[in-house]
């Protein structure tokens, strides 16, 4: 390649991306380490949920109280795991532990009949669900620790870009051929995936010093352990006004996504499994090329110009003027919709605002906070959530337009939240630090 060819790229990627050249193969690299986690995860997803049509509301929502329980003993796990494994090994360590237990899944249904195999898709189906969070929880407290607050303003968005495109990708497998190759064969293909993003953590690594100069950020990054009480996650989540305020903020988020999630489980049930696994596919499809484009071109230029209290606020706004169109027209189609722009506003646009939240806590609080806030938090509310849609459709007969009202005013109170969320993190920036509010989370 000549040298004017880099050249132009950098110019390129800079006028659209705000990239600066040192900045590049890293963020590259950042960008293809998601798209294979997130491609790994968008193929085991459709499989996951044509698994729940099967299934009435209420076991959907015991296997979501279930999914909460055993996401604080895997997060306690995780603890103990910062606390004693050398950091360079760490984040490696537990992509290696997700692939071997896809394996080991693959292996414990093969050859099994449709009636003998309950089980084992219902346990798979609670696995799946908690490496959903955790796989880009550790990926995300991974790039915190390794960008400075002001890149991450300019560069997350584009990272999560590469979210968007393994969005696109993973379902392209499912959508064309979860028929022909079976579904069981997907779990093999999703951890073969994971196995390739060690040796892209351990690159990354080297990249904070060699080409970042990000050694300043958090020191000894190669050899030092987290150390610190291994449990330490759940109190300083407990004990932190600003960490709660993240979790509220999930908490909400989590509650409009199960109305919606429960509605389109009960609309699919008229398929067989496999038939399911494709629509779905379809579905995240769609969701992953408008996240993408807007991830790509959009998040960092609307986080500069509206800030963050506005930016967290804004897709909560669009889905409760949503959820109030649904509740006079409950239809098929606008529930479709609202789902497509759901996820796609959250994985465009808040997400990446809501992990720039943790560019300004201490690695303690990154890779042992987060993780509770990531994952038992969010299937915390899906627990509840679960049993409330259960109790007012199951219990009390109650139709998709009432759920609808209740769902927008829930989406009110969670942009209120984010507003509030967004001026604590601005005078976390302008203190260059968390400041008083840190101090809980610091040890």
């Amino acid at each position: 390649m000549s040298k004017e060819n880099p050249n132009l790229l950098q110019r390129i990627m800079k006028t659209a991306s705000k990239i600066e050249a040192h900045e590049l193969r890293a963020v590259l690299l950042s960008f293809c380490f998601v798209f294979i986690i997130m491609a790994a995860y968008y193929i085991l997803r459709p499989v996951r949920d044509a698994m729940a049509s099967d299934w009435t509301d209420t076991e959907v929502s015991f296997l979501w109280n279930i999914n909460f329980f055993i996401s604080c003993i895997v997060v306690a796990m995780y603890g103990i795991a910062v606390s004693r494994i050398s950091f360079r090994w760490l984040v490696p360590s537990v992509y290696a532990f997700f692939a071997l237990s896809f394996v080991a899944f693959y292996l414990g249904v093969a050859g099994l009949p449709a009636a003998d195999r309950t089980l084992i898709d219902k346990t798979f189906y609670v696995w799946v669900s908690i490496f959903s969070l955790f796989h880009i929880s550790v990926f995300w407290s991974f790039m915190s620790d390794m960008w400075t607050k002001e890149q991450s303003g300019r560069l997350f968005a584009f990272i999560a870009a590469g979210a968007s495109a393994g969005g696109l990708a993973g379902p392209l497998l499912p959508a064309a051929f979860a028929t022909a190759l079976g579904s069981d064969t997907l779990m093999l293909i999703a951890a073969a995936m994971l196995v390739f993003t060690i040796p892209l953590v351990l690159y990354l690594e080297r990249l904070k010093v060699v080409d970042l100069g990000n050694e300043h950020v958090h020191a000894d990054l190669s050899q030092a352990r987290i150390g610190g009480n291994p449990f330490a996650g759940f109190k300083l989540f407990l004990t932190n006004p600003y960490l709660l305020g993240i979790g509220a903020f999930i908490l909400l988020y989590t509650a409009i996504g199960s109305f919606v999630y429960f509605e389109q489980k009960n609309l699919l049930a008229v398929y067989d499994r496999d038939t399911r696994g494709q629509i779905l596919a379809q579905v995240d499809l769609v969701v992953n090329a408008l996240t993408f484009m807007i991830a790509m071109f959009a998040t960092s230029r609307i986080v500069s110009k509206l800030g963050m209290p506005l930016t967290l606020a804004l897709v909560p706004i669009f889905i409760a003027a949503g959820l109030l169109i649904l509740a006079f027209a409950p239809i098929l189609t606008v529930v479709l919709a609202l789902q497509v722009a759901r996820r796609a506003g959250n994985y465009g646009i808040t997400r990446p605002a809501r992990e720039m939240l943790f560019t300004g806590v201490d690695r303690e609080t990154r890779f042992k906070a987060k993780p509770v806030i990531d994952v038992p938090v969010y299937r915390g509310g899906d627990a509840i959530s679960g049993m409330a849609f259960a109790g007012l459709t199951d219990g009390l007969g109650l139709g998709l337009g009432a759920m609808a009202a209740v769902g927008a005013a829930i989406a009110a109170v969670w942009a209120a939240v984010g507003v509030l969320l967004g001026r604590a993190f601005g005078r976390t920036t302008a203190q260059d630090g968390l400041g008083d509010t840190a101090e809980p989370a610091r040890s």
